[in-house]
């Protein structure tokens, strides 16, 4: 029978097999309880993957997504734990060495914002979404690295956005934050390259999340005009190049940042 030229393109790439490769491999994933880090929870979990998670202020979500990991036939454990508490992301991480073994990829997606005009924008809210969203991934990927290093192998995958691309008005806080996780992920994938750890940043556009909902239909309206594909992307089609990032597919990729975007940053 004729082999599909297709399907033989992604089995040497290594996407035909992906599922395989994933199987008891253990992953730490931030903010894992809504938007595009619970469907990366699941999406890995689908996979073989047993997962960690945090979140931040419900217990009764996080328990039920690790009902549906356990339904999934994995593993979850999950942690109430603010990313900016560098104290308390070191505990976190031990506690997943210490049930899990080691940890195998790291999702940095924890995030926040706090929109508002520069001249009309309070200190705490600056400091806010800077702590949790460039400081918070500073506490996960120091604590994590070191136990990577050990085993001489990794993946680190920043969740980032178009915002610190391209900037956003009303977003300098939010865009500063995401910028600065741009050259975090840079630095550190030349610091660990030798120890066969890659780091890679994802730019996401709009995504259909409770924080994109939040805008309102006729700002999301008026927001999508800037997208040439003129859509949002789903969290499945964010948790799918999440997951071809944590791959062997994408093993020769670090310090990449990658745009997903619908063609904002063209």
């Amino acid at each position: 029978m004729e082999q599909n030229h297709t399907e033989t393109r992604f089995q040497v790439l290594g996407i035909g097999n992906m599922s395989n490769e994933f199987d008891q491999k253990v992953a730490l994933v931030t903010g894992g309880t809504r938007g595009i880090g619970r469907e990366v929870v699941l999406d890995l979990a689908r996979h073989g993957c047993r997962v960690a998670f945090n979140y931040r202020s419900s217990e009764e979500a996080a328990s039920a997504l690790a009902e549906e990991v356990t339904a999934l036939g994995s593993e979850a454990r999950y942690f109430q734990v603010n990313v900016a508490d560098g104290e308390a992301v070191r505990e976190m991480v031990e506690e997943v060495v210490k049930d899990f073994g080691q940890i195998h990829f790291l999702v940095n997606n924890a995030g926040i914002t706090r929109d508002n005009l520069l001249v009309r924008m309070k200190e705490e809210e600056w400091a806010e979404v800077i702590d949790v969203n460039l400081t918070g991934v500073y506490h996960l990927c120091r604590h994590v690295v070191a136990k990577m290093i050990r085993k001489k192998s990794g993946r680190i995958v920043n969740v980032g956005s178009v915002s610190g691309v391209l900037g956003q008005k009303g977003q300098v806080n939010y865009s500063a934050a995401k910028a600065g996780l741009i050259g975090l992920t840079k630095a550190l994938a030349r610091e660990v390259a030798s120890r066969r750890i890659n780091v890679n940043c994802l730019a996401f556009g709009f995504v259909e999340t409770e924080m994109a909902g939040a805008l309102g239909e006729e700002a999301l309206a008026e927001a999508l005009k800037e997208v040439p594909l003129g859509r949002m992307a789903t969290s499945e089609e964010a948790a799918a190049w999440i997951r071809y990032l944590l791959s062997d597919a994408a093993s020769y990729m670090t310090g990449q940042v990658v745009c997903v975007d619908g063609g904002m940053a063209i």
